[in-house]
């Protein structure tokens, strides 16, 4: 199948780039509309929270784990193992009228129908203030990589292409945390690290596909914007497809076997690998495209000799 892409007329991409527009221009109010009214399901690291770590004589179980403490009432617990098999931490949401030390009690409770011999090596309250924090310095990470990245794209290539770019970007993350809204998965700290991930993989894309349009701009001559385009897509098709299906390979074995902790995690670059892929080709090259892009902002400037202008001596 790639032997066939490399040889065939280019795809004509652009041409249906106004209908892509348009669908990810309502894709993404409706994105906004949940982001609106339905929010985020902020997880514990952002909402504050009850953090017990627990220690076993022997390894154990977390489905277990979780099994035992929503029979004592303990639903949406975070567990996860702390350094070994044996030790285990456990993040709680914060509950109306109930103290630390009740919800510390109800988890040692619940572990002791786990295993008759377990120690409560450590019990403290998050407040939300730190994730607050968290929140913040979450958002200006991302912020902040969308900006260094405008500035590399604008000094590597030409500022048509850098928007375009930066717009694929924010397309990708506005879309995935649209999903994240409407579904009302959990968002803690792994979603942030999968949402800056999927920067870099999107980015990643979109690069390889600008070279080839530059290399096209310089290199073709009497053709229109769009074929050049269209033409560079369907070089880097190939590639483009060989990437996304190797990676895809791992994060759904992720997403299926990664177990509850990394569920979230793993469903982030789903979304990003798909969405990323779509947007290198349409939202990128689109949106240069509708900036005018022309073969003049491609062309290195020309640099005048000293004494090109003198007559040459008899």
């Amino acid at each position: 199948m790639f032997e066939i892409l490399k040889t065939r007329a280019p795809i004509r991409f652009m041409h249906y780039s106004k209908a892509a527009t348009a669908a990810s221009l309502v894709l993404i109010a409706l994105c906004f509309f949940s982001l609106f009214t339905k929010g985020l399901n902020w997880g514990l690291d952002f909402t504050g929270g009850t953090v017990v770590e627990v220690a076993f004589e022997q390894a154990v179980e977390l489905d277990e784990i979780r099994d035992n403490l929503e029979q004592v009432g303990l639903n949406g617990a975070t567990v996860q193992n702390f350094g070994t098999s044996r030790d285990v931490l456990i993040r709680l949401a914060p509950q109306a009228g109930v103290d630390v030390q009740q919800q510390g009690d109800s988890v040692l409770a619940a572990m002791q129908q786990t295993q008759s011999t377990v120690e409560m090596k450590r019990l403290e309250f998050v407040g939300p203030a730190i994730g607050a924090e968290l929140a913040e310095q979450g958002g200006l990470a991302i912020l902040v990589a969308l900006l260094c990245i405008l500035i590399y794209v604008g000094i590597r290539f030409e500022w048509r292409l850098a928007s375009g770019a930066v717009m694929s970007l924010a397309h990708d993350v506005i879309i995935t945390l649209g999903v994240f809204s409407w579904i009302q998965i959990e968002v803690d700290l792994t979603i942030v690290a999968a949402l800056l991930t999927v920067v870099g993989y999107s980015l990643n894309d979109t690069i390889v596909v600008f070279d080839r349009v530059r290399e096209n701009f310089r290199r073709v001559r009497n053709t229109t914007t769009a074929e050049v385009f269209n033409e560079a897509i369907t070089d880097t098709l190939s590639r483009t497809l060989i990437t996304s299906a190797t990676t895809l390979v791992v994060v759904v074995a992720l997403f299926l076997k990664g177990g509850a902790l990394i569920h979230g995690f793993a469903t982030a670059l789903l979304l990003g690998i798909g969405f990323g892929t779509y947007s290198s080709i349409y939202i990128a090259s689109a949106w240069a495209m509708m900036l005018g892009v022309q073969r003049e902002h491609m062309l290195p400037p020309q640099i005048e000799k000293e004494g090109a202008d003198q007559e040459p001596l008899a």
